[in-house]
This record gives C-alpha cells, structure tokens and sequence, in this order.
C-alpha cells in the first residue's frame, strides 16, 4: 500500500484554483423573454496528453430561477467522462449540464459550479459559445492558450473492484452536503464556497435516522450515490459520541453518560455500521473520522498533568474511550468500502514531547482494543474543528534569535512543532515505527485555519528578541495556542485537495465552516452539550491557555448550529483570499 508516489488530480475532487485554459462569456435574454440572463466562466483546470479537467461556474443575471441547464458544443472530439456537482450528458458535440438536488435555484447574481473530467487528442480548444436555460452567453473574451505541459501521470485509475484505493481520495470527487451547502449558499457572499466538501457529523444517536427536518445517514448516503455519477466519490463522517465525551470541554460533551458503553457500541456503532454495509452503497468510498478530541484527554488532561480534570480522569480509570474506539474501528473497518482515520489532536495540544510519544503509544492501545487491529485503521486526521495554522513561513523551530530557541518564545513554548504540516508528518512516522502499515494516511483539517487578511504577516518579525521575532512573523493570529472556541480572526484556509504533501491523504474541511464551536453563554438543550466559559468572549482563561483572554466571537449558539458572524468572518479572512 504505497503512498510514495501518487499525482494529486485536483480536478477529480472539483476545488481547485484554474491554472490553464480559460473562457469568460456573457449573453441577456432578449426581450420579453422569461429566461435569465448569463454568465459562464469555463476553465481548463489541467490537462495531459489523453485527457483534461474542467470547472465550469455558471452566474445568473437576470431574473431568478429554480433550475438551470447550460449547453455548449466542441470544435474538436472531447468527450466528458465524468463530471460532479451537475448531470452531464453528451451527444456527438454537444454537451447539457443539468443542475442536481441542492444547486438549482439561482437568485440574480447568484452562481453555481460544477466540475468534469474528459478525453480528447489533438487540441482541446476552450468552447466559444454558452447558453444558459436556451439563452446564449454572447461574449467576447477570448480563450488563452490551454496548458500544454502534461503531469507527469495521468490521473490516478480507480483500485480494482473489491480493493481498497491507496488514497481514498485520489481520483475521486467529494460529497457536497446539500444541508450545510444550503446554509452557505444563504450567506452574503456564500456561493464563492457553498460547492465545497465538508464532513456529515454523527454527534447524536438521532444523527443517525434524521428527522423531518435534518437528513439522517442514509438519506446523505443516498445523495452521494446522485452525486457519484459514474466517477468515484468520498463520503466523509464524522463518528462522535463516545460516553462522557469530550471529558476536558463542555461546549461539546455529549448525550452519553461515562458508564454508556453499551449504550454507544448497539444504538450507535452497530446502527452506523449495517447502514454502511447495505451493497447499495458499495460503491462509495466511506471515510470515517474516528471520535475527535476524545483519546488525547487520556494522556494530557489526567491527575498528574496541570490541566487535569476529574472527568477524565474517570474516562482513563474506566477504559471507556479505549473500549469504544477499538469497537468502532473493528465494526466500521469490517465494511469492504469503510477508510477508518482516528482523531490525532494536532500540535498545539501534542506536540511537546511529553504528550507526543504517549498519544502515539495510546492510539495504538485504541486500534488494537476489542479484537481491532492497526489494519482497520487506514489513517489519522489532525486538526480537526481547530485552528492551528497549516503552515509557519517566517520562522522554523530551528530559528534562534541572539542565540534563544524559538522552542524558548511564549508562543512555540518548547513545543517540537511550529505548524501543523510538520506535526502530522512527524505523527506518522512515529505512528509507523508502532507498527501502523507504512503506507498510513494523514489528513489534515483546514476549514478554519487560513488566518488571512490584513493581520496576516508578510515576512519575519523584528529580530529584537524571540518574541518579537516569533509573534511578528506568525500567521496565526490567536492569543493563546490553547484557544479553540469560535475564534476572532479565523479564516478559511486550504480548499479540500487530494495529496497536498508527502504524507498527506488530503486537507479537509471536516468541521463545517460557519458552525459553531459552543455557545457564548449557557443555552439550555437537549443534545447534551453544555457551556464552556473557553467561548464566552470576556473570559480570562485558565492553565490550559495560559489564563489569556480566550479570543472567542461573542453570541454564539450551541456547538453544530449555524452562527452567521462566525461564517462572515471566515469568508472576510480566507488565506488563500477567496
């Protein structure tokens, strides 16, 4: 199972910034008719020798409308092979992309995307006439030259059939949730993201069958099946609901009390694992993040450390966390098309060496609880729902500045690690020299992590000292490393891409952006969750963010719902800018 040497085809996952070919048309109706006006922006994204992919985002100028069909036609013998985020058919020349379920309606000014894969030989020339609902986009723009540089390898051929991919997300587009895309599509501005991957979280044991309001796992599982096409698609879900969740934060404890294990292994696990196993859905790549923030409490927050905390150490005394996890991960792995990855922390709670080594050590304690073993687990995923920047430009934690470490500033704090790039490579090499498969996947969560803006430094900080020199030059922005809760600044961060780096399955926007972390004040619920003072903006903090100023946005609501300010702030401060 080698991960040595893959191509990363950004376009198969359809998120992907244009490099090549590109064409902007424009067309309105004539008058008197009830079509929109229009506006098609068709980019060639890569393309090799045999074959290219395409992104297509179509914008509404005229009147709104509740469905859409753009068609175009090729001067040459391109053929779509496989296309997402529409329904693509072909005859001869002609090509019709019909929108899906969840991106039909388009207000006035309003745009949508969606994505293709295709063959051609001799030139793949831009097509030059568009039309929107029988409107023709008459423009004048005129194509560029399309890339003539071809990858090294074409895109990655699917695994045989009854074989598990390398990379799950190698060559595969990713499920779109058309709940979550709704939400974003609402907000000012939304449509330049509400087309992007983000994960389905099963937090609650209702998650599961859904209600008359929210979609349960099948009927998710059901629209990715839509969604797939011929192609292959990623679904990605985030399993969360272990007893007495969640031990050292309350924002997002959860419905099942410490001793639930029972509870948790047959009303959660064993439900999740019979739907995932219907052969309707065998087809699907199923990625299951495995109960984020959970495991690393064992190791850090337990009597004996200075953030330690009676809840968890009844967790670490009753061996529930260990129990579940290993449950899951044998239930889940036993599904032909299940790609487990367990929640890893990320650096700033892991990355000095005395939480290192022993999270690395526990996890393989979880993998291999309960009959499990370390082959039902295909990876780890850091990050997640955090904020820890993906990458540190302006200083490594080599630097020295009058001869003081950068391990020495404030900020770094004797941690190993600068940025979370570096930490899950190290993560999986540690993980490996356990005894994980070699070729172990990483993931790495980057839908609150871009910290852009005008905050963000342009180069080194002053030399003066290792503080000036660290907090001048680092993107990120919080107060304290510790900081978790619905934090000011933030920005989106890497948009979702298959084999980004060595090591590195994918980045991920796991934790949907504009959900919220927990609530600024107690609300009561019934999901269990309660209030962490860690997301009420005037609180001073406590030892595990050095008593700073927690830097949360005020008036949230509860952790999962929907919180407007949190999605506007995102969007303001996304590095790469949107």
């Amino acid at each position: 199972m080698s991960r040595t040497s893959r191509t990363a085809l950004l376009a198969a996952l359809g998120l992907i910034t244009a490099t090549g070919a590109t064409a902007t048309v424009f067309g309105t109706a004539t008058a008197g008719a009830a079509t929109p006006g229009c506006k098609v922006d068709y980019q060639i994204t890569n393309q090799w020798s045999t074959g290219f992919g395409a992104n297509v985002t179509v914008t509404n100028t005229g009147d709104p409308v509740a469905a859409w069909t753009v068609e175009w036609s090729y001067a040459g013998n391109q053929q779509v092979t496989q296309g997402w985020n529409a329904t693509i058919t072909q005859s001869g020349a002609a090509v019709t992309a019909k929108n899906v379920s969840y991106n039909g309606s388009l207000a006035t000014g309003g745009s949508t995307s969606f994505g293709f894969n295709g063959s051609y030989s001799g030139t793949n020339a831009v097509p030059a006439t568009f039309k929107l609902n029988g409107v023709t986009c008459n423009g004048t723009t005129e194509p560029t030259t399309p890339p003539t540089t071809p990858p090294t390898t074409p895109p990655t051929t699917p695994p045989p059939a009854g074989t598990k991919a390398d990379n799950p997300y190698a060559g595969a587009k990713v499920y779109v949730n058309p709940e979550w895309s709704a939400k974003a599509a609402a907000e000012p501005g939304g449509t330049k993201i509400s087309n992007q991957p983000t994960g389905v979280w099963l937090d609650r044991i209702a998650a599961i069958n859904g209600s008359a309001t929210s979609m349960g796992l099948r009927a998710h599982l059901d629209e990715a099946l839509k969604q797939k096409g011929s192609g292959e698609l990623v679904v990605q879900l985030v399993v969360y609901n272990l007893p007495g969740r969640d031990c050292a934060a309350l924002a997002s404890n959860g419905e099942l009390g410490p001793t639930e294990i029972n509870r948790y292994k047959t009303e959660y696990i064993d439900p999740i694992a019979a739907i995932l196993a219907d052969s309707k859905y065998a087809g699907l790549r199923i990625v299951t993040t495995v109960e984020i923030d959970s495991l690393p409490n064992l190791v850090t927050n337990v009597s004996g450390r200075p953030t330690a905390t009676a809840n968890c150490d009844v967790m670490k005394a009753n061996g529930n966390y260990i129990t579940g996890v290993g449950y899951a991960l044998k239930k889940l792995g036993a599904v032909g098309n299940v790609y487990n990855y367990v929640d890893a922390g990320h650096h700033g709670w892991l990355g000095w060496d005395d939480n290192f080594g022993a999270s690395a050590e526990l996890f393989k304690q979880a993998a291999t609880a309960e009959g499990s073993t370390v082959s039902n687990v295909h990876g780890f995923i850091v990050n997640t729902a955090n904020y820890s920047a993906l990458k540190e430009d302006h200083f490594t934690i080599n630097d020295s500045v009058n001869g003081v470490s950068v391990r020495q500033s404030k900020w770094v704090d004797w941690n190993r690690y600068t940025d979370e790039l570096s930490y899950a490579q190290a993560m999986r090499t540690k993980l490996v020299s356990l005894g994980f498969d070699s070729g172990l996947g990483m993931l790495i969560d980057t839908s609150r992590n871009g910290w852009g803006g005008t905050a963000r430094p342009t180069a080194a900080g002053a030399t003066t000292n290792v503080d000036t020199y660290v907090n001048g030059g680092k993107y990120d922005r919080r107060i304290h490393l510790g900081n978790w809760c619905n934090q000011s600044g933030a920005g989106l961060g890497e948009r979702p891409q298959s084999a980004p780096a060595a090591g590195i399955d994918a980045y991920v926007w796991m934790k949907p952006p504009g959900e919220s972390d927990g609530a600024s004040k107690e609300i009561p619920n019934n999901e269990g969750k309660g209030f962490d003072r860690m997301c009420d903006p005037t609180y001073t903090g406590n030892a595990r963010n050095g008593n700073s100023m927690s830097g949360s946005l005020p008036d949230a609501p509860i952790s999962g719902q929907w919180f407007s300010a949190q999605f506007q702030e995102l969007m303001k401060n996304a590095h790469p800018a949107l």
